[in-house]
């Protein structure tokens, strides 16, 4: 199936693909984060195209065997959208605004940001679902050992991470070698600090993608 939640999508994927396993209705569940944001971002946009970038990433999900330890896995989790703020979209292409020749010559089939909004309501959300997560699981900020969150630009990372009170060398970072990939920027991470040995078995592991919608999706899972 094919989940549409942008920058929150691999989360809003990973989250509902975990309920097919979890309920014992598959066995495997294969989530795929990708975006072709060169496709989306205007070329003339200087604020903005310079950030984003293409990728692609995948994890994927089984059951846990209990012979080898059923502590691991989903711990907690939460997902929500803000529907009424209008700060990062693609004006026209929809059911509300079909694309039409003046919307073309117009740009409006590109991706829009009000970059100040979204700054603030990113690092609040990062901040806040995180800490949800956390009280659901009965964990604290201390008790995590990597922070992979969507890699959107370093200065929402250092912000939410300055207010989420964490260990600032806890949270990983590869923005500076992929720009913002949108869906594909969590399973990349994910990807590129396991490759790196920075995640060992039972670590804590806790997850956070947000965006365009705007939309959040937050997981704490131990490895």
């Amino acid at each position: 199936m094919d989940v549409s939640a942008a920058c929150s999508g691999f989360m809003y994927a990973l989250l509902t693909a975990a309920q097919f396993v979890r309920n014992g209705v598959s066995q495997n569940a294969l989530v795929l984060g990708a975006e072709v944001m060169s496709r989306t971002v205007d070329e003339s946009d200087k604020k903005t195209y310079p950030l984003f970038g293409d990728g692609a990433g995948a994890a994927l999900l089984q059951p846990v065997n209990e012979h080898l330890g059923g502590s691991t896995g989903l711990i907690s989790y939460t997902l929500g959208s803000e529907g009424d703020l209008n700060a990062l979209c693609i004006p026209a292409g929809g059911s509300r605004e079909p694309l039409t020749y003046a919307a073309i010559e117009q740009g409006r089939q590109f991706l829009r940001m009000d970059g100040r909004a979204v700054f603030k309501w990113a690092v609040r959300i990062v901040v806040d679902s995180s800490n949800d997560v956390l009280e659901a699981a009965g964990l604290k900020p201390s008790d995590v050992d990597l922070v992979i969150l969507h890699q959107a630009n370093i200065r929402i990372i250092d912000a939410a991470v300055s207010h989420f009170g964490i260990a600032r060398d806890k949270v990983f970072v590869n923005l500076d070698k992929f720009g913002n990939t949108s869906a594909a920027s969590i399973p990349m991470a994910l990807d590129d600090a396991n490759q790196r040995g920075l995640i060992q078995r039972g670590d804590i592991v806790l997850l956070c993608g947000f965006g365009a919608g705007l939309s959040w999706g937050t997981a704490l899972l131990r490895w």
